[in-house]
């Protein structure tokens, strides 16, 4: 396995790690924008501008895109989140020439009136959609309730209103501010050249446009409070609360990740053994999230509207022990073991070494590969987890719920 790394004339940040032991490659394009990036009144526009993507440039129509992909038999899609949009297919290596094309052309769509308006009402439906998933729709509230006045509040669907109202100008306009070279990474994982890599790259990406947008990435400070959002005919009460955690660049983030394993992983963990396992609720995890200049500790709880007090009060339990106490060494043996196995397993596809690949370079400009991230998870001690829990303790600062309590239980 080899890594390499170099930038065009233009900004675009490409980096590799190759290797001739497997049998395909996966490509992403990492384009440093999303929700953070937007307004109020654009709320939005970073997801619908990636369902655009696929809508073709002058060259291919949205049929061409759909049906080249299908004959050369690739697994490709997009994604959006607060801080980043993601362009990505893994593929025979004889057809990356086909695919990394065909992801370009995402990257520079041509943006039609026509596209716009039919596409509104698909973003349109998707928001109902998930307006009916108690789970997303808590999710995107207790990010707005938790960083309120900051840009990781923003919505990623954005809301009916902001949609409707949103013009095909002002998402040219947005493009063009978000999608230059300097703002996007190229990564790749597997079973190809990096002469051929470069080729393409200089074939099709070469014009892009230079240049970088400005980020806000101040620290966040939390808006403690809860919100109930009363659902009567929900037979379960979702809760969800965020508490602050380590940034993405801050080194504690690996403790984070091993504590978040220890304490509320869907099997094995403390949150488990406490809550789900004797039949007190039916979820109940903790998850740790970051981002460019803050992080969160996230809490999710789904049980009986009855069950809420006490789980709650367990999980408070829970959280209190942690950071006056920190955890166990077979704790830690056991979540090293879990994460380790994670990262292997992951990175036996390049698929799975896409994701690893570009985040670290996106949030970081640092390669890791895998025998440093296991390193790191070995060299983890209780002393590390400890010093974590001073700096950033297990905390539920901010709650939304959604189900049929009208109240949050106080006990």
């Amino acid at each position: 396995m080899k890594f390499h790394e170099t930038k065009l004339n233009n900004g675009l940040q490409i980096i590799g790690e190759l290797s001739p032991n497997v049998h395909s490659v996966a490509i992403g394009f990492f384009v440093n924008t999303g929700s953070r990036d937007e307004t109020d009144a654009i709320s939005g526009v970073s997801h619908f501008l990636e369902h655009m993507a696929f809508k073709g440039n002058d060259k291919y129509t949205a049929d061409d895109i759909n049906r080249i992909f299908d004959e050369i038999g690739a697994r490709h899609n997009a994604s959006t989140s607060e801080e980043v949009t993601l362009y990505y297919a893994a593929i025979l290596p004889e057809y990356l020439p086909q695919a990394f094309e065909l992801l370009t052309a995402l990257i520079y769509p041509t943006l039609r009136q026509d596209d716009f308006d039919m596409e509104k009402n698909v973003i349109l439906e998707e928001i109902g959609m998930y307006e009916d998933q108690p789970s997303f729709k808590a999710y995107e509230l207790v990010m707005q309730r938790h960083f309120q006045g900051h840009p990781l509040g923003q919505s990623i669907l954005g809301s009916p209103e902001s949609i409707a109202a949103l013009t095909s100008t002002q998402m040219r306009d947005y493009h063009a501010e978000h999608y230059k070279a300097g703002n996007i990474v190229l990564a790749v994982a597997g079973n190809i050249h990096w002469r051929e890599i470069m080729e393409l790259a200089e074939q099709h990406c070469s014009s892009w446009p230079a240049g970088k947008s400005p980020r806000d990435t101040r620290e966040a400070e939390p808006n403690p409070g809860a919100q109930m959002i009363p659902k009567p005919d929900s037979l379960q009460q979702h809760i969800m609360q965020l508490g602050k955690g380590p940034a993405a660049t801050d080194d504690l983030r690996y403790a984070a990740e091993l504590l978040s394993v220890v304490v509320g992983d869907d099997g094995g963990s403390r949150m488990y053994w406490e809550l789900v396992d004797p039949g007190h609720a039916e979820m109940a995890e903790l998850g740790y999230n970051e981002y460019a200049g803050s992080g969160t500790w996230l809490t999710y709880l789904g049980c009986r509207p009855e069950q809420v007090e006490a789980n709650l009060e367990r999980i408070a339990k829970i959280y209190a022990d942690l950071n006056e106490n920190g955890i166990t060494e077979t704790e830690l043996e056991q979540a090293k073991n879990k994460v380790l196995s994670r990262i292997v397993l992951r990175s036996e596809r390049p698929m799975g070494r896409l994701s690893s690949l570009g985040n670290n370079w996106v949030y970081r400009q640092e390669y890791h590969s895998v025998e440093h991230d296991l390193e790191l998870v070995r060299s983890m001690t209780c002393a590390r987890i400890a010093e974590l829990l001073a700096s950033y303790p297990l905390t539920q600062q901010s709650t939304i719920g959604i189900g049929p309590l009208a109240e949050l239980p106080v006990g």
